[in-house]
Formats: C-alpha cells, sequence, structure tokens
C-alpha cells in the first residue's frame, strides 16, 4: 500500500488532519458547541463555490469564507443578539443557500466540487500536504501555548471573565481554530463529514477518560486512529475513504460507550 505515492500523501495529511481535528473539536464540544462545525463546513462550500466562480484556489476561497463565518456564529452568540442554536442556523442555511447559488453561476457542478463535498484524500498533492502541515503546526502550537486558558472559558466562562482571562478574543480564537480546521479537512473526509471527525473521537474519549486532559489526549488518539485505519480500510475494500474514516470513529465511540459502561457497573 504505502509503495504508492498517493497513499503516502494520504497518510501524511491524514495523520495531521487526524490530530487536529479532534483537538478542535474537544473545545467545542465540551462548550456544547458539536454542530458548530457543521454550521461553518456549509459556509465553507459556498467558499469553494466562490473559488470556482472568482477563478481562484478553492481551498483559500473556504478558509477565509470558513473564518468569516466562524467569527459570525462568535460574534451573534456573544452579543446575545441571537441564541447559539439560532445564530448557528442562520449561518448554516445562508452558507448553503449561498453556495447553491455560486455553485449555479459558477457552472461547477461537477467532479471537482464533489472532491471538497465527500472528500477524496487520495488526489490530495504535495502543496496541500505542505499547506496543511504548516497551517496544522500553527493550529496546534496555538492550541498548546493556549491550553490552559482555553479550558478555564471551557470550564465556566463567566468565571474566567472575572479573573481578568481576555474571553471574547479567546472564544474568537476557537471559532477560527475550528474554521481552520475544516479548511484543511475539506479534501480528507468533505465539508458534510468533517464536523464528524472533529466531535466523534472526542465524546468516545469522555465514555472513559477521568479527566480533562486525559479526554483530550485520548480523544487525539482516536482521531488519528479513525483516519489511519479508515485510509487502511478503505485501500483494501475499495471504499470511499471520508466515509470509512467516519465509520471508523463511530465504531471508536459504540467500543468506548461500552467500556465506559463496564467500569461503571464494577
Amino acid at each position: 500500500m504505502l509503495e504508492f505515492e498517493f497513499m503516502r500523501l494520504a497518510f501524511a495529511v491524514g495523520a495531521v488532519v487526524g490530530v487536529l481535528a479532534p483537538a478542535v473539536g474537544f473545545f467545542l464540544v465540551q462548550r456544547q458547541q458539536s454542530l458548530v462545525g457543521d454550521g461553518i463546513g456549509h459556509v465553507a462550500f459556498a467558499g469553494v463555490a466562490a473559488g470556482y466562480l472568482l477563478d481562484i484556489s478553492p481551498l483559500l476561497a473556504a478558509l477565509v469564507a470558513s473564518v468569516l463565518g466562524a467569527i459570525t456564529i462568535e460574534w451573534l452568540r456573544s452579543r446575545r443578539g441571537a441564541a447559539g442554536d439560532q445564530a448557528l442556523a442562520l449561518v448554516f442555511y445562508t452558507g448553503l443557500a449561498l453556495g447553491v447559488v455560486l455553485v449555479s453561476s459558477a457552472g461547477a457542478l461537477n467532479v471537482n466540487l464533489f472532491q471538497y463535498l465527500f472528500g477524496s484524500i487520495l488526489t490530495v498533492t504535495r502543496g496541500d500536504l505542505a499547506v496543511v502541515t504548516a497551517l496544522g503546526a500553527v493550529a496546534l502550537a496555538t492550541m498548546a501555548l493556549t491550553y490552559r486558558a482555553l479550558a478555564g472559558i471551557t470550564l465556566d466562562e463567566e468565571g474566567a471573565r472575572v479573573q481578568g482571562l481576555p474571553v471574547q478574543r479567546l472564544n474568537a480564537l476557537v471559532a477560527v481554530l475550528a474554521a481552520t480546521t475544516i479548511a484543511l479537512s475539506m479534501r480528507i473526509v468533505g465539508v458534510l463529514l468533517i464536523a464528524a471527525l472533529m466531535v466523534l473521537p472526542v465524546i468516545a474519549a469522555g465514555r472513559v477518560a477521568r479527566s480533562m486532559l486525559q479526554a483530550l489526549v485520548l480523544a487525539i488518539a482516536i482521531g488519528l486512529g479513525s483516519v489511519l485505519g479508515g485510509l487502511t480500510i478503505s485501500y483494501y475494500g475499495d471504499l470511499p475513504p471520508g466515509g470509512t474514516i467516519v465509520l471508523v470513529a463511530a465504531g471508536c465511540f459504540l467500543v468506548a460507550s461500552l467500556a465506559g459502561a463496564t467500569v461503571g457497573r464494577r
């Protein structure tokens, strides 16, 4: 399997995303914002369509659109102009509708577009690997440096504000990290499935972990294992990589749930 360059590239890019997605998703799940990834994903879809319409890089356009969408969700939520679910719904449906209109205008309903919708990790290039690795490293380093502050606003936002933490800026940072993760992960699992990779490893880890840090580390391990295992299964089983990766993550959740229930009974 690793004799082929496209598989080596797939595993390299997949490893970065497998670590980054659950790491960012961890803070979303703990803040009860599990569906934010779906909302940003639909805005990213509009960005891809805009990229085709303007004849620029779909990845760059999706990254810009994702960041703007994430900041909009956080702005609406923090200003209490709309409840969290209402802000998410507003961005979710607006992004989806805008994407449909732009796709129609660009005449881009083709195979290339479906690569971003459902993932096409086997077509990634060395350039894609360089971009994903660089931005992924920056995102992971940012989370490592701000972990204590992010943990503080995740556990008790009001308490963090009293302690003098820049809560609004930290919330915006989480939103931008989520947007960056989704834009980088489109070619791996697709905008329609990336939220699952951000959420499933986290809730699986939560079934067996005994501390916040342990849950984060375990979620990253499950995410990485899901990507690598899903790629292997998809190669030998001739299956779609994106869907296979998510199904492996779902299987990990079931195993973790059973393990957690067994330990609880004991």
